[in-house]
């Protein structure tokens, strides 16, 4: 991974072969972000997307393998236990332009990652909400 800051924002490129969510979050962690944004576009060989049934409780994953586009991938940086806390969602194309989405676990570059970190003033914690089943921002 390569980064570059300007002004308020990081701008990251993260490689082949490495994974999206833990590279952001240690990223994350090693310049003490605890409030911010991120938005990101590239292309994954491996991606784990989520869904939660609201119903239940409980999230449902499913595994995509093969080249996928991420024609979005959008979330929010918070804390929770002063650890960073991700919350990612992202769409991926597949090769017939099929779209796929949810709550991005996990995703493996294929070709390479351009991510945006927004940082934001001050920082904003979560805390898990029983009657929803979630870690919801504690505000």
């Amino acid at each position: 991974m390569r980064y570059k800051k300007t002004g308020s924002a990081f701008i990251l490129r993260i490689d082949r072969g490495e994974e999206i969510v833990s590279t952001l979050k240690q990223f994350c962690a090693d310049k003490e972000i605890g409030l911010g944004t991120v938005q990101g576009i590239g292309a994954v060989g491996n991606a784990e997307i989520g869904l939660f049934e609201t119903r239940t409780k409980e999230y449902h994953t499913t595994t995509l393998s093969g080249d996928h586009e991420i024609t979005s991938l959008l979330g929010s940086i918070t804390t929770m236990g002063g650890e960073p806390y991700l919350h990612l969602h992202v769409t991926l194309s597949d090769a017939t332009y099929l779209a796929y989405g949810g709550h991005l676990t996990s995703a493996v570059v294929s070709g390479t990652c351009e991510i945006v970190i927004t940082v934001l003033d001050g920082r904003a914690d979560r805390v898990f909400d029983a009657d929803v089943g979630l870690n919801v921002l504690d505000l």
